[in-house]
């Protein structure tokens, strides 16, 4: 090849490269490590668009999914029943739903077309919020009071076996119907006396009811082994589209990881893509859910790991308060072969 046709060949190839860099278009629909077009998830938050799930924004704006090859649609879910239903009909592929929600509905008949491939919090989050005046200090006060949840919602469901451990009459507490972006409001303005949220709900509700102390009940002082949010799929994607399934997990593991890492710009990136929400309290939500994301004493494992025999655990405890009949497995419920390994 003679020098001039060498040197031809070399400045077709860098322009072709430039051109390439500079067009955003091919950047949004190709993966930075492929020529493949990005392939399409739709995702659903586990409940609104709170700081909790600012992490799948982080995965996105970050390009933790791009770099996966996926372009990832990310909608408000509206807690574990609403989601797991969704789920199950197509709207979504992946979603966080809370684990004893999913175990509620299982061991019910239900949501039998759905499978964990990873674990969000190791710990529930699950809590019954209130505001100091309301006359809730301890969970026997609930009785003869009001509180507010969306009826998919796992602190809802929940409830009866909550209270029958906690020493509450459950039939003497009132539960009225409230959207997930509505909650706090309805707390705020004193409309009911508590709400269901998770205990890093704290600094958005003290920061809507200005000048109020909230008072959270969590669910862990009387069911502490409990799981929180898992990850879930339909058992057809597991099993028909499993190296899609690990691209999207790793990816999202790592947008978790970054959110709780750094949770100021987390709360920034939540606000940039949802201008509805505020960055500082959701900076303040991922902040105190690293704790749950990476409890203490966990010996580092990789986050997102599920232990089936803390899975075991949670079951027997169903069972054992009788709100979910025998011969649920943690086998059915988990796909040990898309979960992250510690």
């Amino acid at each position: 090849m003679s020098r001039l046709t060498r040197t031809v060949a070399t400045l077709a190839l860098t322009c072709a490269f430039v051109s390439a860099c500079s067009n955003p278009d091919n950047q949004q629909q190709t993966s930075t490590s492929s020529n493949k077009p990005l392939e399409k998830v739709t995702y659903l938050t586990s409940f609104g668009n709170f700081g909790r799930d600012s992490y799948a924004w982080v995965a996105k704006d970050k390009g933790f999914f791009r770099e996966a090859g996926l372009d990832v649609d990310i909608k408000p879910g509206g807690g574990t029943g609403d989601n797991i239903s969704k789920i199950e009909a197509g709207a979504a592929m992946f979603t966080p739903v809370d684990l004893t929600g999913l175990m509620l509905a299982r061991g019910n008949g239900g949501a039998k077309s759905v499978v964990v491939v990873a674990g969000i919090q190791q710990r529930t989050m699950a809590a019954l919020i209130s505001l100091e005046g309301n006359g809730i200090t301890k969970p026997k006060d609930l009785e003869g009071k009001t509180l507010a949840d969306s009826p998919g919602s796992v602190v809802r469901n929940l409830f009866p076996t909550y209270a029958k451990l906690a020493g509450v009459d459950a039939s003497k507490v009132t539960w009225v119907n409230g959207a997930p972006a509505n909650l706090i409001g309805l707390l705020a303005s004193g409309s009911v006396a508590g709400i269901g949220q998770f205990v890093v709900g704290e600094p958005t509700v003290e920061s809507v009811a200005k000048g109020k102390q909230a008072v959270v009940l969590p669910y862990s002082d009387v069911m502490s082994d409990l799981y929180g949010n898992v990850l879930i799929t339909t058992t057809k994607i597991a099993q028909e589209q499993p190296d899609l399934a690990k691209r999207f997990i790793s990816a999202l593991m790592k947008g978790l990881v970054h959110s709780i890492d750094n949770p100021d710009e987390a709360g920034r990136i939540l606000q940039k893509n949802v201008p509805a929400s505020a960055s500082a309290p959701a900076a303040a939500e991922c902040t105190l859910m690293s704790a749950f994301v990476r409890p203490e004493g966990s010996g580092g494992n990789v986050v997102g790991t599920i232990d089936t025999k803390r899975v075991a655990g949670s079951i027997k405890l169903l069972q054992d308060a009788d709100a979910i009949p025998a011969g649920l497995t943690p086998d059915q419920l988990i796909s040990a072969d898309l979960t992250p390994k510690p």
